[in-house]
């Protein structure tokens, strides 16, 4: 789950390369005291999105949030604590998208579904880093190296099928859909459309394969629920 940022200009990591995203712009200036906590939480989901969590240092995210590395120990017991609590926090970023668009006014189910897929193929723009989902990216790296992370990941990925069941069940209840077709197994389909389509756009460089496969994942949920003999 992957809110878009605007471009943000390059500041530069304590090894001296460049960060970019939300990253840069929180290196524009120190974190005051008080949200340092905060400012390494989105260091870590810009800079992981962008290169990895392995790839990813504790130097690096301190001087992308702007804090010194003894406020980092101070809200963190080790990278890896960092990267459950930025995973935790990438749940309630992405809670928004539930809640305030538009398309969570309609009345229909179905219109509300394929709404909320309009609004994540709408997101798929840019920079590939800043629509890629931090969650998907670090869970492929760390879920035999950490159980920890891969538990966190797994809940939040869970949230966001979770946040979906309520508008498939209705769907499913309002019109017809094959009889093995479940609100949460739909539910986790669309994530797994989502996160492969966000593994192809890193393929090319490029969001336009991801937007081919959400258009495919749109056509096939308007299959699913289309009544039978229907064009």
């Amino acid at each position: 789950m992957s809110p878009n940022h605007p471009p943000a200009s390059l500041a530069s990591g304590a090894d001296g390369q460049a960060v970019s995203g939300v990253g840069a712009a929180i290196a524009a200036t120190r974190a005051p005291r008080g949200q340092a906590r905060a400012a390494l939480i989105a260091a870590a989901h810009s800079m992981v999105r962008k290169q990895g969590y392995a790839a990813t240092t504790v130097d690096q995210i301190c001087a992308a949030a702007g804090v010194t590395k003894g406020a980092f120990f101070h809200h963190f017991a080790s990278k890896e604590a960092l990267a459950v609590a930025a995973a935790q926090a990438w749940t309630e970023r992405a809670r928004p998208m539930f809640e305030m668009p538009p398309h969570t006014q309609l009345d229909d189910p179905l219109a509300r579904l394929i709404g909320h897929i309009d609004f994540r193929f709408a997101m798929l723009d840019g920079p590939v880093e800043e629509f890629t989902c931090f969650v998907g990216t670090m869970v492929q790296e760390a879920f035999a190296t950490s159980d920890a992370i891969r538990a966190a990941c797994e809940a939040s990925i869970t949230a966001y099928c979770a946040a979906l069941v309520p508008d498939i069940a209705a769907a499913i209840d309002v019109y017809d859909a094959p009889e093995d077709v479940t609100a949460l197994g739909l539910a986790q389909h669309i994530q797994a459309v989502l996160q492969g389509s966000f593994i192809l756009a890193k393929t090319t460089n490029d969001p336009a394969i991801a937007r081919e496969s959400v258009t495919h994942l749109k056509r096939y949920i308007r299959m699913l629920f289309a009544p039978p003999g229907a064009p």
